[in-house]
């Protein structure tokens, strides 16, 4: 294993934590709800009476962000190295999981793991594993 170190980023990536820390810190001491994707997506089809408002602002502002950032700045090129079967079974795994596991990787890696939840611990666990586990076997056993 190697390092590439002309596209390794440790500022970039220290200042994107930081930013997703006090943005879960913030949204549970404001609002007292946990920053989770999925949570807050699931919440628009499970509506309560005026639980959607704030739900949909903040998706509004995920869309919005990176087009913000488009227009400051010159974004990098996307780049994905699958096809687009590839790409959909992948999104359709990972939202079967967000289903079964109670929640996405920012609900339990951020947001559960910073509150101390077992689940959270034992949920982030599986998907590190997981994740791990399909890159040996992508880059190793299907070679």
């Amino acid at each position: 294993m190697s390092i590439d170190w002309v596209h390794f980023t440790p500022w970039a990536s220290l200042s994107g934590g930081i930013l997703l820390g006090m943005a879960s810190a913030l949204f549970i001491l404001l609002n007292g709800r946990i920053l989770g994707i999925s949570g807050i997506v699931g919440g628009l089809f499970r509506r309560a009476p005026g639980d959607s408002g704030w739900r949909v602002a903040f998706l509004l502002g995920l869309f919005a962000a990176p087009l913000a950032y488009g227009l400051l700045a010159t974004p990098a090129p996307v780049r994905i190295d699958a096809n687009w079967t590839t790409v959909v079974v992948a999104g359709l795994l990972v939202g079967l999981g967000t289903r079964y596991g109670a929640g996405c990787t920012s609900g339990h890696g951020v947001c559960g793991l910073s509150r101390l939840s077992g689940r959270s611990l034992a949920a982030t666990v599986a998907f590190m594993a997981a994740g791990f586990a399909t890159v040996w076997v992508v880059r190793h056993a299907l070679v």
